[in-house]
């Protein structure tokens, strides 16, 4: 049986994304990310930015997967959830591939494209989920034929947390990598605390650290406490979800997951429980178009009575618990 082959296109945020799949096989997974030197994400910039860079990257996944577009079977795009003009973009460009190149659509959802080639790439077969992006913290595990979200921020994601804290003492965007930095010569300074249940809320703990901030405590102790507050606070909840659910793997995923110390936290916390951690390999932690053409693949093999190019729309708030499963027996 011929492998099928999918272009993905990703375009929830920051990145435009190109990735091309056969079968299990990642071809290309080319990429475009807006930035700036100061202050954070303007949604129509974004947007802007996706629509300037498509074709170029577009035109380097091809050529990296030595395909033309003729050789591909079925395009896929992210449909939610995200920023709506980042969103629209995408799903423009989409449309007008599959149109032109005669090409089945197929709408995904990100979270799940982000969940699943976790799993294929680590190779885990029932971990429990520790989701953690720009505007996504859930901890999410596989339960009665669905996603479930066992916890989630209550206010603003962790990565968007850390951009926001970014700004504030003028790191620029994406600040992550920079508050890691800086906090490898910090101290531990006071910050809240804030579990609640199995839920978790970042918004107080930047309050906090802004008022620090213009006391004149440190950057680099405001990055290590930051770091060392958030991430032992998603590391009690997925410890939890681990023992409500049994399950003995966790696999850590979104543009955080790169970070270092995050990682370390979960795989002692695993270690402690005679499980195992995995974390996704950086060019598939984040936002990248190899895990929609997979994603794609998943759905388009495995669900009946796809929508017509005309009836497909993005879903700026679609929840990775509302998205049915029948890939995963």
């Amino acid at each position: 049986m011929k492998e099928l082959i999918c272009l993905g296109i990703e375009s929830t945020a920051h990145t435009l994304g190109v990735g091309i799949v056969k079968g299990k096989k990642i071809l290309a997974n080319e990429r475009s990310m807006y930035q700036t030197e100061e202050g954070g994400m303007i949604p129509s910039e974004v947007a802007e930015h996706h629509r300037k860079v498509k074709y170029d990257v577009l035109d380097k996944a091809l050529a990296t997967a030595k395909l033309s577009i003729e050789d591909i079977d079925v395009i896929s795009f992210s449909q939610g959830p995200g920023l709506a003009p980042s969103l629209a973009a995408g799903m423009e460009f989409a449309k007008e591939l599959a149109i032109k190149h005669k090409k089945p659509l197929v709408g995904v959802n990100h979270i799940c494209a982000h969940l699943e080639i976790g799993r294929m790439i680590t190779k885990a077969k029932d971990p429990v989920f520790v989701f953690v992006s720009g505007a996504n913290t859930q901890i999410i595990a596989h339960e009665g034929g669905k996603y479930r979200i066992f916890g989630e921020t209550l206010d603003i994601g962790l990565g968007n947390a850390l951009d926001k804290f970014g700004r504030i003492v003028g790191l620029g965007f994406p600040a992550g990598p920079k508050i890691e930095e800086l906090a490898k010569h910090g101290k531990l300074v006071e910050l809240p605390y804030a579990v609640k249940g199995m839920d978790v809320a970042f918004s107080g703990i930047i309050t906090k650290a802004e008022s620090l901030y213009k006391k004149g405590t440190k950057v680099e102790d405001l990055c290590f406490s930051l770091q060392e507050t958030c991430f032992a606070m998603l590391t009690e909840v997925t410890e939890r979800a681990m023992a409500h659910c049994q399950k003995h793997e966790a696999i850590l995923i979104g543009g955080v997951a790169a970070n270092k110390r995050f990682c370390q936290m979960l795989d002692d916390m695993c270690k402690s429980r005679d499980s195992k951690f995995s974390p996704v390999p950086l060019q598939y932690c984040g936002d990248q178009g190899a895990m929609i053409a997979w994603q794609g693949l998943l759905v388009y093999t495995s669900c009946k009575n796809l929508p017509s190019i005309e009836d497909i729309d993005f879903n700026p708030k679609w929840r990775v618990d509302e998205v049915d499963t029948p890939w995963i027996k």
